[in-house]
């Protein structure tokens, strides 16, 4: 074959490759092959956001198999007579989105309960007790405006799907969702939970069927004997809070009993995946409306076992 003739069928050769790859990116994408399940019973997803949220409820569970996917490790095996699969959030809105949506696509989750704490906002309530809200907001979703004046802000005029009054140069926002039922994208900020899981944790405050803990293993008590709250609302954003003004601001803005760092995302992947869900939330603190430091320190790991009594109770009550 002369120099020539092989150029020509070089030539040719390349030509083919690359028309079959033009092929290739001209073809319609299917659909993204479904990850594969780790287990085909149906179960219900228990979360919490750390490790001590967690640790009642995994000392509970009955035939535990682990697996483990990305690092996280989920526990399968039976709660209160329940098929569960336990698993931790990690603390944050992207955490807890990830491993929530993780779940769902690699277990046949038919409901999702979060147990955990919370920062209380409602001054009514105390540390210790069981907050149940009926719907979460993303109270951090904002946007921040410039300062036109001085201690004056203003957003842009094109930007009006605001929720709330302004915190200074904070705006709070809606966020935009898709579902398998609405795959349009729509504006919403709150994310109810599941009517009947909220009618049943009603009962179950009805019945004072909880036995929540007042006092500490380190013999520290509470003021007041913790109580179950259900209904109202709950929020969760990115931030600790710490801060007495804020707190007065998210409970006169929201109405809100708790803020968290995790619940409402949980909310929004529940809605986008068209899963009932709810959340028990204990208070672990104050969120700067407490006298002196923080209570955290003192009183988690007794809001995380209280949060942790009430779902036990909860799904063995539940039919």
């Amino acid at each position: 074959m002369t120099v020539a003739a092989v150029r020509r069928f070089a030539a040719g050769v390349l030509a083919a490759a690359l028309l079959a790859l033009a092929g290739c990116a001209a073809a319609p994408a299917g659909p993204a092959p479904a990850a594969v399940r780790l287990d085909s019973q149906p179960r219900v997803a228990v979360v919490s956001a750390f490790e001590p949220e967690l640790a009642l409820l995994l000392a509970r569970l009955q035939d535990a198999r682990e697996h483990h996917v990305n690092g996280v490790r989920f526990t399968t095996g039976t709660l209160e007579g329940k098929a569960v699969v336990l698993f931790l959030s990690g603390v944050s809105m992207t955490n807890a989105t990830m491993t929530t949506q993780l779940a769902l696509d690699r277990f046949d989750v038919t409901h999702i309960v979060f147990s955990g704490i919370a920062g209380g906002v409602n001054p009514s309530l105390h540390i210790g007790d069981v907050a149940v809200p009926a719907r979460w907001g993303q109270y951090l979703e904002v946007l921040m405006a410039r300062e036109t004046a001085p201690g004056q802000y203003t957003p842009p005029g094109r930007m009006t799907n605001f929720v709330a009054p302004p915190f200074g140069m904070m705006f709070p926002r809606s966020v935009e969702v898709r579902s398998a039922a609405q795959p349009q994208p729509e504006r919403r900020f709150w994310f109810e939970v599941d009517p009947a899981l909220l009618a049943q944790a009603r009962a179950l405050g009805e019945r004072g069927a909880a036995g929540l803990a007042r006092c500490t293993g380190a013999g520290g008590c509470l003021t007041h004997a913790p109580r179950l709250v259900v209904g109202g609302n709950g929020v969760s954003g990115q931030a600790f809070v710490d801060n007495k003004a804020y707190r007065e601001y998210v409970y006169r803005s929201f109405q809100a009993n708790v803020l968290d760092m995790e619940t409402a995302a949980v909310g929004m992947v529940a809605f986008s995946n068209g899963v009932p869900y709810i959340a028990f939330r204990s208070l672990s603190d104050l969120a700067g409306g407490g006298e002196g430091e923080n209570e955290l320190g003192t009183f988690f790991q007794l809001a995380a076992d209280n949060s942790a009594r009430v779902l036990l109770a909860f799904l063995a009550a539940w039919h």
